[in-house]
């Protein structure tokens, strides 16, 4: 099985470079050789590479800048995924594709289900919902995964962005009405893996599927719960619990202009993926304290 692996330096796709090694030969391009603002060379990239399976971990993540600038979100989250999903249909590939919590507006009291009607309310979760309507349209064989509050001991994110103020402040303020399942790159790759297998034995249904940690929490909640392990580590930090401040979404916006509007609930329900697999998801706090023992807290995270 050959399978083309975009996105493959991001969390998810550095997860993904090792649980998918068993089933085939890899490749994951660079950025630079697979601009996923310019279409026409995507499609290049795919007839050069014909994957039997695309893994799209790429992404535009970039929640406040795309209120700035919601064309190139629009291109990466949306057209160059569009162009997957056609060389798919006309291949025979299947298109393994990762969207987000942020497709919903939040405002539901329970966790979102796969029948849930999406209605995002930001420029970042409008070209996620884009991307997932391109694939749903463009007739494809194909498994997406909707997940959340992504993190990973690589690259950026909110853990290793506590970890930072931790290190260089005494109080920093954190939004405390926001609550979701802070989700492991590692366990989204996993469970990647799982399903790739369960499809390829007819075990797996292809459409759309929710694929969380169990359990919630706020970001204020894990901003406390990660500062309280890290000193439980010996970490040298300057903050602890007493200095970190709840604050309400709607005072940190107006203390912080442009900042996109985040969905107060982002709970995803995935037992339609859990029970066809047959699987229990770890609390989230698993993968967190994992991650917290892996740090080297001798150097700045």
């Amino acid at each position: 099985m050959k399978i083309l692996l975009f996105g493959g330096n991001g969390q998810i796709g550095h997860e993904l470079q090792r649980t998918l090694a068993p089933f085939g030969n890899i490749v994951a391009p660079a950025r630079s050789e697979a601009d996923f603002t310019n279409a026409d060379g995507l499609r290049a990239v795919l007839q050069q590479h014909a994957p039997d399976v695309i893994v799209n971990a790429a992404a535009y993540t970039a929640v406040d800048p795309a209120e700035r600038d919601e064309s190139t979100a629009l291109a990466v989250n949306a057209a160059a995924v569009e162009a997957l999903a056609r060389y798919a249909r006309y291949n025979g590939s299947l298109l393994v594709h990762y969207s987000s919590d942020y497709v919903f507006n939040g405002m539901q009291s329970g966790a979102y289900t796969e029948l849930d009607v999406p209605h995002p309310q930001n420029a970042y979760g409008r070209s996620k919902l884009a991307g997932e309507l391109a694939i749903q349209q463009g007739g494809c064989h194909a498994l997406t995964f909707r997940t959340s509050w992504v993190f990973s001991s690589h690259g950026r994110n909110f853990i290793r962005t506590i970890l930072k103020l931790a290190r260089e402040r005494k109080t920093i303020d954190v939004v405390s009405d926001q609550i979701g399942a802070p989700t492991s790159a590692e366990l989204v790759a996993d469970v990647t893996a799982l399903a790739l297998a369960a499809f390829h034995a007819d075990a797996l249904p292809e459409g759309l599927y929710h694929l969380t940690a169990s359990g919630s929490t706020s970001w204020y909640g894990l901003a406390c719960y990660v500062v309280q392990q890290a000193q439980a580590h010996g970490a040298p930090l300057k903050l602890d619990v007493s200095g970190i401040r709840a604050v309400r979404s709607a005072d940190y916006q107006r203390a912080h202009p442009g900042t996109a509007i985040r969905p107060r609930n982002s709970r995803l329900d995935c037992r339609k993926l859990t029970e066809k697999l047959g699987l229990a998801l770890p609390h989230w706090k698993v993968h967190v304290d994992r991650m917290l023992m892996q740090i080297d807290y001798g150097k700045a995270c």
